[in-house]
């Protein structure tokens, strides 16, 4: 079959045209995509902690409920994977984490990757002078269509640590919301980049 040539010039523009709206819409669907993120304080002593517990108290932390026991089981597996043990007496961090519903306003911060900073070694604390602090730079952002939000407390100074959080995490009823659930706590904890000392070389053994 013959095409004339006008015709194969309006399919050739139709098709580019269909192509760049193609890419605008996965833009809008990717920018609804769940959003990870992480920060941390510069005073955690992240190669001293060895040991976790669960705040206990109100709130979705101490709820029996199965939900709430979804998310303990699934931060406790990472927290194992990651060589940290649980404790009831004096751990070294209180794990603590809440699910909002809807869109929320966020305060983060924009800092170097945190392995980067960990290899400098320098852990800041009230003697440290301030002209060498690292100092915060807060980032404010929009979290959409529900917030799981993860915090390590270091549990000796009673000041949070790490906060990780994913947006976009709708919990339907069933298998599938456990599975959002869980997935979304293994992507929180892949921003986490600390394995307890020594602990990689004994597995590897």
């Amino acid at each position: 079959m013959n095409i004339p040539p006008s015709d194969l010039l309006r399919m050739k523009r139709t098709s580019i045209l269909l192509f760049g709206l193609a890419l605008a819409l996965s833009g809008c669907f990717a920018a609804r995509e769940a959003r990870i993120e992480s920060d941390y304080s510069y005073t955690g002593n992240f190669r001293r902690y060895r040991t976790y517990e669960f705040v206990t108290g109100q709130g979705l932390a101490a709820d029996s409920s199965k939900l709430g026991e979804i998310l303990r089981d699934a931060i406790r597996t990472r927290m194992r994977v990651q060589g940290y043990k649980p404790a009831r007496n004096r751990p070294d961090l209180l794990v603590m984490f809440r699910l909002f519903e809807g869109d929320m306003a966020f305060r983060g911060y924009a800092q170097e990757d945190m392995t980067r900073w960990m290899t400098s070694g320098m852990v800041e604390d009230d003697e440290t002078p301030k002209e060498v602090r690292q100092g915060y730079q807060p980032v404010r952002m929009v979290l959409a269509e529900g917030t799981l939000l993860v915090t390590l407390i270091d549990n000796r100074t009673n000041r949070a640590v790490w906060n990780g959080y994913a947006s976009g995490v709708t919990v339907p009823p069933g298998p599938q919301g456990e599975m959002i659930l869980r997935r979304s706590v293994r992507s929180i904890f892949d921003q986490y980049h600390v394995f307890t000392e020594g602990y990689l070389e004994g597995a590897s053994q």
